[in-house]
């Protein structure tokens, strides 16, 4: 498992985001607060505030996660 913040905080975003994501077998979790959304949900996502930065954790053996980290990493908040 890994965990990354990453800043969603715009209706593109969110779309290219779960665009980016669903091409991976691994479960993905957005956290904000106590909320925990699938990552490949956009309805989810439009749940949760988006105006700062969230948790993305990544689940699984993250045989894919450097790949996923390079293909979200325009989401990443350094």
């Amino acid at each position: 498992m890994s965990e990354v913040l990453v800043l969603l905080n715009s209706i593109d975003k969110v779309k290219e985001f779960v665009s980016i994501v669903t091409n991976y077998e691994e479960d993905m979790d957005l956290i904000s607060g106590r909320k925990v959304i699938d990552a490949k949900s956009i309805m989810g996502i439009f749940c949760i505030e988006l105006s700062n930065p969230i948790t993305l954790r990544i689940h699984g053996k993250n045989e894919n996660a450097e790949e996923i980290m390079d293909a979200i990493g325009a989401y990443v908040v350094v």
